[in-house]
């Protein structure tokens, strides 16, 4: 069974720093592509980042470029996300997924398992 188990989320101010983890568990992690998504209330689930499976290659949305960073640890079976600068346009909750087949895409529909979210509050 896939399980994907994100922690680290919480109230911060502007401009400071969070990291978020994604602990996965269940089959064969260092092959498949990660993604971190997030959805504000009442907001559509959007792309935040990937990396692929050997962690060479990442992709980010606009946003959050130069100030978030994915990354990957394949022995501890675990994806990061670290969030510097934070807005509060950046609050919401931060889900991780998996891509499973390597579509490498942007969009939720990419993505085949995904983990419970935590919540990331920005005040002003």
């Amino acid at each position: 069974q896939v399980q994907l188990v994100e922690s680290g989320g919480g109230l911060v101010q502007a401009g400071g720093s969070l990291r978020l983890s994604c602990a996965a568990s269940g089959r064969t992690f260092s092959s498949y592509t990660m993604g971190w998504f997030r959805q504000a209330p009442g907001k559509e689930r959007e792309f935040v980042a990937f990396i692929k499976w050997s962690g060479g290659s990442t992709y980010y949305e606009d946003s959050v470029k130069g100030r978030f960073t994915i990354s990957r640890d394949n022995a501890k079976n675990t994806v990061y996300l670290q969030m510097n600068s934070l807005k509060p346009e950046d609050t919401g909750v931060y889900y991780c997924a998996e891509d499973r087949v390597g579509r490498h895409g942007s969009s939720p529909w990419d993505y085949d398992y995904w983990g419970q979210g935590t919540q990331v509050t920005v005040s002003s």
